[in-house]
C-alpha cells in the first residue's frame, strides 16, 4: 500500500473559525460582484462590461462615420482582451446599448434586429452589426487619448484598459441603470438631456442652490417610451433621499372606431404609449386573460395595430359601458400603471453609496472638473514641448550661416550636436530637432510658418495656464462644453408629469398639469389663487381685446366708432379665480386666469389684446382666435364643433374642467382643414348647418345623429359638400321661428325654420338661396330676432351694424334684398350677433 503523504508536516497550521472564514470569503465575493459587475460607476455611469464594450469599439475604430461591423467581432474582442466571461452576457449588454426603447440616449448604433418592446429576442450576433453612436463617441471617448483617466492591466496584463471613461455628460442619470448586486440593488430612471444640463449649469453657478430650485430645472424622469408620471411626491422622495416609488402610466385615449365587419362605430380605448419596460405583447395577453376570466368586463375586442409609425393598441368596448371606468380598471389590474422603484445607488470612490440627485450631479461635476484639469495639463505639456522645439528651429534659422559652418566643420553628428548646444545655447532636444530638420525648412515660407506656429502655441499655452490657474475660467469652459452637447443631442421631453393636486378652476384650486408661462415645466403653487377672489366684470370685443373692471368702480367708456371697427361681444360678471377660455382655429383651447387680466385704467381703456396674455408657447402656435367664453360652472352641457370641410363633433363640457397653460386639443383636424364655429347645445336640441352654396341641413342632437366623442376624435361628416364648396356656419336652438341668411354680396333675408324638415347627418340639405351672381355665396347664418342687431364683417375689416327689423321675409327661391353698400372687391366674410 502506498505511503500517505503528510503535506503539512513542514508547514504551519493556522487555526481559523469557520464563521470568520465564511464571512471574509463572502465579503470578498460580494465586493467583487458589487464593484466589478453589477453596479455602475457614478462618474461615467457604466458597469465594467459596458465600459469594456465601448473601449473595445473605440480601439477597433468603429466611429459614427465608419461602416458598421459585425457584433460577433466586437464581442470577440471584448472577451479576448478585457472581459473573460460568457459571450451571451456581453452580447446582451451590447444589445441594450443599442435599443432606443431601453436607453434614453443609446450609446451604440445598430443595423439589424435588436429586439422590440414585445420582448422579441435580438438576432444572433453573427447577423447584427454595430458602431458607436454620435453621442457615445463624442460624449464618452473623444478625450480618452489625452491622459484624462487612469489605465490598469487587463485580466492577464497583456492589455491596458481604462478604469473609467472620460464622460462629458452624466450618462448614469441620462440613460439610467438597473442592477442587482449582493445585498443591494440599483434602479436609476433615465432623464432628459436638456433638463440635466440646465441643472448642472445651475449647480455650477450656485453650489448652494436649493433643492426646490434644482427641481424646477429637473422636474422628473424622462423615459424613452414616454408615458406619464402621476404625482410628484415619489419623484421628490427619490431626488432627496435616493429612494422612492414613482407612479408611471401609459397614454390612453377614448375614441370612436369603426366596428369589425362593417358594424356600427364603437367606443374604444386607444393605448399609444406603455410604461417603461412593460412588454406590450405580454400586457395584451394579460388583458385578454382577465377578460376571459371575467375579472375585466365591458371589453368586446382587443387588437394590436402598431406599426413603424408607433404603438397603437385598440380595446373595443361593449355598448352601454363606461369607458372611464374600464380605463380605471386597466390601470388598477394591469401594467398600464406601474410603480417604478427608484434607487439612486452607484459606486463612489470604490464603495457603493445611495445618493440624492444633488449628490449624484455634484459627483459628476467633480469628476468632470478633474478630467478637464488633466486634459488641459496634458495639452499644456504637449504645447510647451512643441513650442520648445519650434523656438530652437527659429533660433537656428536666425543664425543659419553659423549653423551651416558648424555642420561643415563637424566630423560627425555628435560633435555637431555638442557644438550647437554650446554656441547657440540650445538644449539637447532642440539640437536634435535642428539636425533632423530637412532642407525645405530653410525656405522663407517655412520660416514664416514656423513663426506663425510659435505665436499660436504661445497663445495656446497662455490660455491653458489661465484655465489651470483660475477655477472660474475652468468652470466657464465646462459650461461651454455642456451647452455645446445640449445643442447637438438635446431633444424634447417624452414623459408627461401630472402633479398630485387636482385642479378645479371654478373653486380656485390649483392643480393638475399646470405650467409656468416662461418655463415649460409644471408648477404646483399659484400665489394669486391663495388670495381671496375679487369680483370683476369682463368685457370682450370683436377685435380680440379684453377689459377687466371693478363692479363698484368707474366703468371704462370706449367709443367703438366706425373707424375702430370694434364692438363688445360679451359682458359678464366673474371673479379673479375663474378662467376665460380661448378657442383657436387650430382647435386648441387655452385658459387665461381672470386675475392675470390687467384692470382697465385711464391709459388702458381699450383693453388688453388677448393674444398677449397667452404663454409664449401658445402665442407661437396660435393660428387665430375663433371664440372666447368663461369656463362653464357646470360641466353637464355640450358643445358642437364645426370645421370648414363640414366635419362636426359633439363634445362634453367636462373636457374643459382640467386645462394647462399649454392648452389642449379638442378635435383632430386634417391638414387643410380648420375650426369654423362652436355652439353650445344640449341633447334634444336642433342644429342647422349651412353651406356656402346656399343649402341648409336640419338635424337633431342625439346619440344617433351626433354622438358625444372624445377630444382626440376627428368628428363625423355633418353635411355633404359639393366641389369648391365649404361650410358657412351653424346654429343650435331649442325653439326658434326664423333664421337670418346673409350672402357675400350683401343680400339678406329671413327664413322660417318650418320650411326646413329634419334630415339625417351626411345628407346634402335643402337649397334655400339661388344666387344671381356666380361670385356670390352664403356668408353666414344666425337666429332671427327682430329686436337685435348683427355685425357684418367684410374682408376689408369693415364692420357694419344691421338692425334685423329692417330685413324682410323671403321664400326659399328668393335671394333677399341688398342691405349693405360694398366697395370694389369687398365681400362679407362673417355675420356676428351683437348682444
Amino acid at each position: 500500500m502506498a505511503k500517505q503523504l503528510n503535506l503539512l508536516s513542514t508547514g504551519q497550521v493556522i487555526t481559523t473559525a469557520l464563521h470568520t472564514e465564511m464571512q471574509r470569503s463572502y465579503l470578498e465575493y460580494a465586493m467583487s460582484v458589487i464593484v466589478g459587475r453589477a453596479l455602475p460607476d457614478v462618474r461615467d455611469g457604466l458597469k465594467p462590461v459596458h465600459r469594456r464594450i465601448l473601449y473595445a469599439m473605440h480601439e477597433l475604430g468603429l466611429t459614427p462615420e465608419r461602416p458598421y461591423r459585425k457584433c460577433a467581432r466586437v464581442v470577440g474582442d471584448v472577451l479576448g482582451k478585457y472581459h473573460p466571461h460568457g459571450d451571451q452576457s456581453v452580447y446582451d449588454a451590447l444589445v441594450r446599448l443599442v435599443q432606443d426603447f431601453s436607453c434614453r440616449y443609446p450609446l451604440l448604433a445598430g443595423h439589424g434586429n435588436f429586439g422590440s418592446v414585445d420582448n422579441d429576442p435580438p438576432a444572433a450576433m453573427r447577423y447584427t452589426e454595430t458602431r458607436l453612436a454620435a453621442i457615445g463617441h463624442e460624449g464618452m471617448l473623444t478625450e480618452i487619448g489625452e491622459e484624462t483617466v487612469d489605465f490598469i492591466g487587463n485580466f492577464d496584463n497583456s492589455q491596458q484598459e481604462p478604469t473609467v471613461l472620460p464622460a462629458q455628460l452624466p450618462f448614469l442619470i441620462l440613460n439610467g441603470c438597473a442592477g442587482i448586486a449582493v445585498g443591494m440593488a440599483t434602479n436609476i430612471p433615465p432623464h432628459n438631456l436638456n433638463e440635466i444640463v440646465d441643472g448642472l449649469i445651475a449647480l455650477i453657478d450656485n453650489p448652494e442652490l436649493t433643492d426646490e430650485k434644482l427641481f424646477t430645472f429637473i422636474p422628473g424622469p424622462d423615459f424613452p417610451t414616454g408615458g406619464e408620471i402621476v404625482g410628484i411626491s415619489g419623484i421628490r422622495e427619490a431626488y432627496t433621499t435616493g429612494k422612492g416609488s414613482i407612479v408611471l402610466r401609459g397614454i390612453a385615449k377614448i375614441e370612436e372606431v369603426a366596428g369589425a365587419k362593417g358594424k356600427n362605430r364603437r367606443t374604444a380605448i386607444i393605448v399609444t404609449e406603455l410604461p417603461y419596460q412593460v412588454n406590450k405583447a405580454g400586457w395584451i395577453e394579460k388583458v385578454a386573460e382577465l377578460v376571459n376570466q371575467g375579472r375585466l368586463n365591458g371589453i368586446s375586442d382587443i387588437r394590436d395595430e402598431s406599426d413603424r409609425e408607433g404603438m397603437r393598441v385598440v380595446i373595443e368596448l361593449k355598448r352601454d359601458t363606461n369607458p372611464q371606468e374600464i380605463l380605471g380598471n386597466l390601470y388598477h389590474q394591469t401594467a398600464l400603471q406601474t410603480n417604478f422603484g427608484a434607487i439612486l445607488l452607484a459606486i463612489v470612490n470604490g464603495q457603493p453609496r445611495q445618493l440624492s440627485l444633488r449628490n449624484l450631479l455634484q459627483e459628476f461635476l467633480d469628476f468632470r472638473e478633474q478630467t478637464l484639469s488633466r486634459r488641459y495639463r496634458y495639452e499644456l505639456g504637449k504645447a510647451e514641448n512643441r513650442a520648445h522645439l519650434v523656438e530652437g528651429l527659429l533660433q537656428a534659422l536666425g543664425n543659419l550661416d553659423e549653423v551651416i559652418t558648424i555642420l561643415r566643420q563637424a566630423p560627425d553628428g555628435s560633435t555637431a550636436k555638442i557644438t550647437l548646444i554650446s554656441r547657440l545655447q540650445l538644449t539637447e532636444v532642440q539640437a536634435d530637432a535642428i539636425l533632423a530638420m530637412p532642407l525645405r525648412r530653410l525656405t522663407g515660407l517655412e520660416q514664416q510658418n514656423l513663426q506663425r506656429e510659435f505665436d499660436e502655441l504661445s497663445q495656446q499655452i497662455a490660455n491653458l495656464r489661465i484655465l489651470l490657474s483660475d477655477r472660474k475660467e475652468l468652470l466657464k469652459s465646462l459650461k461651454k462644453d455642456l451647452r455645446s452637447l445640449k445643442r447637438k443631442f438635446g431633444d424634447e421631453r417624452r414623459t408627461k408629469i401630472i402633479t398630485e393636486e387636482i385642479r378645479v378652476q371654478r373653486k380656485g384650486i390649483k392643480g393638475e398639469g399646470d405650467e409656468d408661462d416662461e418655463n415649460p415645466k409644471f408648477r404646483t403653487q399659484n400665489p394669486k389663487l391663495d388670495a381671496p377672489p375679487e369680483d370683476a366684470i369682463l368685457e370682450l370685443t370683436h377685435r380680440g381685446y379684453v377689459r377687466r373692471n371693478q363692479p363698484n368702480g368707474k366703468k371704462s367708456k370706449v367709443d367703438h366708432s366706425a373707424s375702430e371697427n370694434d364692438f363688445t361681444l360679451l359682458t359678464t360678471p366673474t371673479n379673479t379665480h375663474k378662467e376665460l377660455l380661448i378657442i383657436t382655429t387650430g382647435a386648441k383651447v387655452y385658459p387665461i386666469s381672470v386675475g392675470d387680466i390687467p384692470l382697465s385704467t385711464g391709459r388702458n381703456l381699450r383693453g388688453t389684446p388677448l393674444i398677449t396674455l397667452l404663454s409664449n408657447t401658445a402665442r407661437e402656435a396660435t393660428e387665430g382666435i375663433l371664440t372666447r367664453f368663461m369656463q362653464p360652472e357646470k360641466p353637464e352641457g355640450e358643445m358642437i364643433l364645426l370645421t370648414k370641410q363640414g366635419r362636426i363633433k359633439r363634445l362634453s363640457l367636462s373636457e374643459f374642467t382640467t386645462l394647462t397653460r399649454r392648452g389642449i386639443t379638442i378635435t383632430k383636424l386634417k391638414e387643410d382643414d380648420e375650426l369654423l364655429q362652436t355652439q353650445f347645445t344640449n341633447t334634444g336640441e336642433q342644429v342647422i348647418l349651412a353651406s356656402s352654396g346656399g343649402r341648409l341641413l336640419r338635424i337633431t342632437v342625439n346619440e344617433e345623429q351626433l354622438p358625444i366623442m372624445g377630444r382626440t376624435a376627428m368628428g363625423v361628416q355633418g353635411m355633404r359638400l359639393r366641389l369648391n364648396e365649404a361650410m358657412a356656419g351653424c346654429v343650435s336652438f331649442k325653439t326658434a321661428d326664423k333664421l337670418l341668411l346673409v350672402t357675400r354680396q350683401g343680400y339678406a333675408k329671413q327664413l322660417p325654420v318650418n320650411n326646413l324638415r329634419s334630415a339625417n347627418r351626411g345628407d346634402i340639405g335643402i337649397q334655400v338661396c339661388k344666387f344671381t351672381n356666380k361670385a356670390d355665396a352664403l356668408a353666414g347664418i344666425t337666429l332671427f330676432n327682430p329686436e337685435s342687431e348683427v355685425a357684418l364683417i367684410t374682408n376689408q375689416q369693415r364692420v357694419v351694424r344691421l338692425a334685423l327689423n329692417t330685413v324682410t321675409a323671403s321664400g326659399r327661391d328668393s335671394l333677399g334684398e341688398s342691405v349693405i353698400q360694398l366697395n370694389r372687391d369687398e365681400k362679407i366674410i362673417s355675420v356676428v350677433e351683437i348682444p
